[in-house]
């Protein structure tokens, strides 16, 4: 079905690359790229195949400057498979005559599937059906079926099989100047009558990587016995399979893979575990049969369902396909958190940012389980975030911007402008603002599930020692009365430092004091969730006494939040910042997204200007609802009246060049009340970043994770208005004219509700085994709710805006 398949026909070189970044299958423990079997790393094609969790450094000296980088590494490639007529060429598309050629990825079952004929120089033309997959059930698992008929050929036929461990990080071309030799080759050799294994460890991290690899051919369900040869290479190991073929005759070759590594649990070594996994593996139909029947169980809980669009369907269930390939319930026995993009690639070095923040709330609401695995992730690198405090002179715990394999900053000092060649300080680390997307998740993920343990055990740690690190950064004012927060960056990015100073970092951005704020009061509420035992035993550990309380409450109402024309400032100082010349450097560059890069290349800064990468201050309307944030804004005792939000949404979306595909996420949100069709728009153009790659480049490197999780978002909250707040679950959609009907199912505190919204309806039904909130609150009313009720509610759209609908 179309809604279930992203397909490409006709080979594309100049495409391959960004089809390989979508068409990546994954299970959570590991992903590989969509390359062709047959294909090299080389300028069309890049096999890369990475581990959750699995980083090493390396030092490169750029400029007489040593350089650390700590990497996702590229495993050894299990993909290789190729074959060719008796005394032919093997097969490469790029110089082969492809007479037919399609490619589909079906998002049901997580196949990969490729359907050509070829015609080699001889004229022997050759059908070749190949499907892949990487097993959702077993996560060690992978496989490749190839299916050959020869259409007007008979004789004989070479096939080989490999494993690659030769490979580098070489997938995004300006690292290219930083070493990406990680791997030390160990073991390359048979295993048993038909199978090889390839052993290879990380340089300086030594985790240890076995491959284990069984090939076999069949025709008619009967195994054929082939001539078999057994090549070696430091690193590579091979099988060249020969047999005969007939006109007609399709033959089958199966290829079934085991990976494991020395972070795995409960084996003996990986080498050991790679063998006794593929002797125990079966033959490919049986695999796919049980990988069909894992991605089903996904799909009835994570699916939503869209009625009257069929390529937005598609779409968003791409996004979810891949946010369940990063991120599965294989992932909460892994010591792993959420790379920015995914384990599609290489770019951003496989680090972890803050866009687990826009990742969360689908898992919240369907495989809480998810997060609260990640949530750990960040806790076991609790010691090392209070150490980064330490170093630069605060208390509690600063998490870093970009976080790898113990939770050090990883982000680099330096980065490359491509646009001019240089190499440029980079001070992205200066966004604290990663410390209160962490505590914002801890605490989302407690309203979500109720999980008291884990709040007792895990997350009010976090919240304390994250609420200590904003009040030792605040500084006290004593001629304003208020508390600023001084050298920093916000999501914007752009803005590193103002114009007439030498000195990295802004004061008091909007974003990270409210945020700050937030946090604070959080701290505070999460003391009354734990009982007194555990508030003692975490005051006694932490250190915290009474003044530190007082101070949590006093800095929580004190923080000053800068305004300047009626609107929220994005940091103080903005106003004197120049107006940008929007319209005519989009009439000289067009695409003006990382102005950045454009104006260092003239020589300028984009430091001197009003312009935006992405949202920063709309974060805040994007994170909380208008009444949340009264009561926030109402605490640090500034006035908040509705209006405010449409001016500041207005002012904003005019100085913002949307550099980043969050940007996209962030301006439908706050656009879905007030402008639908608008807020309609900015969604198409999110679902189609990465599909489409409008940003020219990058998705090749790897899907950009926290803008697929960000479309599914507002698809099911931003439009429909759902929102946990005082233990009590709402709703209060507003769906575009385009969207016929929205069904889709959540889960809250154990319990499953499905919602469906059509015609001007509403349908909630509650499970038989229903024991959540008695009462649902659906736009300004509330209902009762019961165990295997069906609630059904007219609601007329919009609700509540803060400007006029357009396009209604």
């Amino acid at each position: 079905m179309a809604s279930w398949t992203l397909a490409y026909d006709g080979f594309d070189p100049d495409q391959e690359a960004l089809r390989e970044a979508l068409c990546t299958l994954g299970n959570g423990y590991f992903a590989t790229r969509g390359a062709a079997e047959e294909s090299d790393a080389d300028e069309t094609h890049y096999p890369g195949t990475y581990l959750a969790g699995g980083y090493n450094r390396l030092v490169t000296d750029i400029a007489g400057r040593p350089v650390e980088n700590e990497d996702l590494v590229n495993l050894p490639n299990w993909l290789p498979l190729n074959f060719r007529p008796e005394g032919g060429e093997w097969l490469n598309l790029p110089s082969s005559q492809i007479l037919s050629y399609r490619q589909e990825l079906d998002l049901e079952q997580g196949v990969l599937r490729r359907v050509m004929r070829v015609r080699d120089r001889e004229g022997r033309e050759t059908r070749l059906t190949a499907r892949r997959l990487v097993h959702m059930g077993s996560p060690h698992l992978a496989a490749i079926e190839w299916t050959l008929a020869p259409d007007n050929w008979s004789g004989g036929i070479e096939v080989l099989s490999a494993l690659d461990g030769r490979v580098t990080n070489s997938g995004v071309t300006r690292y290219r100047q930083l070493d990406g030799k990680h791997l030390i080759p160990l073991i390359a050799e048979e295993l048993g009558e038909d199978g090889l294994l390839l052993v290879a460890e990380t340089s300086q991290s030594h985790i240890r990587i076995a491959e284990a690899a069984q090939t076999r051919a069949y025709s008619n369900n009967e195994r054929i016995k082939s001539e078999r040869q057994f090549r070696q290479n430091h690193g590579y190991a091979a099988h060249a399979l020969s047999f005969e073929v007939a006109e007609g005759s399709p033959v089958t070759i199966e290829k079934i893979v085991a990976l494991h590594t020395s972070r795995d649990r409960a084996i003996s070594s990986p080498e050991q575990a790679a063998r006794n996994t593929l002797r125990k593996a079966g033959r490919f139909a049986a695999l796919l049969e049980d990988h069909a029947r894992a991605w089903s169980q996904l799909w009835r809980r994570c699916d939503i369902s869209m009625e009257g669009r069929k390529r937005t369907q598609m779409i968003l269930r791409l996004h979810i396909f891949h946010l369940l390939q990063t991120v599965s319930p294989h992932s909460v026995d892994l010591d792993a958190g959420v790379p920015a993009r995914g384990l599609h690639g290489e770019a951003y070095r496989g680090h972890i940012f803050w866009d687990e923040l826009f990742v969360f709330p689908f898992f919240n609401l369907r495989i809480p389980e998810i997060t609260r695995a990640l949530l750990c992730y960040r806790h076991r690198r609790l010691p090392m975030a209070r150490w980064l405090a330490s170093e630069s002179g605060y208390r509690g715990a600063m998490y870093p911007w970009q976080s790898g394999s113990d939770g050090r900053e990883e982000t680099q000092v330096l980065h490359l402008n491509p646009k001019s060649g240089r190499w440029l300080p980079d001070n992205s680390h200066l966004q604290r603002h990663v410390n209160a997307a962490i505590a914002y998740n801890v605490w989302r993920y407690y309203q979500a599930t109720g999980d008291h343990e884990f709040l007792s055990f895990y997350g009010a740690e976090m919240l304390f020692e994250i609420a200590r690190f904003w009040a030792s950064i605040a500084v006290f004012n004593p001629i304003r009365g208020r508390y600023e927060i001084r050298g920093v960056m916000g999501p914007d990015e752009f803005h590193d430092r103002y114009p007439w100073s030498d000195t990295p970092g802004l004061d008091n951005n909007a974003y990270t004091n409210v945020m700050a704020a937030w946090v604070l009061g959080r701290a505070l509420e999460a003391r009354n969730h734990l009982d007194a035992e555990r508030r003692t035993e975490l005051d006694e550990s932490l250190g915290l006494s009474a003044e530190d309380l007082a101070a949590w409450d006093e800095i929580g109402r004190k923080l000053m939040v800068p305004f300047h024309e009626g609107v929220i400032s994005q940091f103080e100082g903005y106003e004197r910042l120049l107006e940008f010349e929007w319209e005519a450097y989009r009439e000289r560059y067009g695409d003006i997204r990382r102005l950045d890069r454009i104006l260092e290349a003239e020589g300028d800064t984009v430091n001197r200007y009003k312009a935006s990468k992405q949202a920063d201050v709309l974060m805040l309307f994007y994170l909380f609802s208008s009444e949340e944030l009264e009561q926030l804004f109402s605490r640090l005792g500034f006035s908040f009246e509705s209006e405010m939000i449409p001016r500041t949404v207005d002012y904003y979306l005019r100085r913002t060049s949307n550099g980043s595909t969050l940007s996209g996420i962030v301006h439908s949100w706050v656009l879905a009340r007030s402008n639908r069709a608008e807020s309609w728009m900015q969604l198409k153009e999110a679902l189609e970043s990465d599909i489409a790659d409008v940003q020219g480049g990058t998705t090749p490197e790897g899907i950009h994770l926290g803008a697929m999780a960000g479309t599914v978002d507002l698809i099911q909250r931003g439009q429909t208005g759902l929102e946990i707040r005082d233990d009590m679950l709402r709703l209060d959609p507003c769906l575009p004219h385009e969207l016929q009907g929205l069904s889709f199912r959540i889960r809250h505190r154990g319990q499953w509700l499905d919602v469906e919204i059509e015609g001007g309806r509403i349908s909630v039904s509650a499970s038989e085994s229903w024991n959540g909130p008695s009462r649902l609150v659906i736009g300004d009313r509330s209902y009762p709710l019961s165990a295997g009720e069906v609630r059904q509610v007219a609601c007329h759209y919009p609700r509540r805006g803060a400007g006029p609908v357009e396009g209604g």
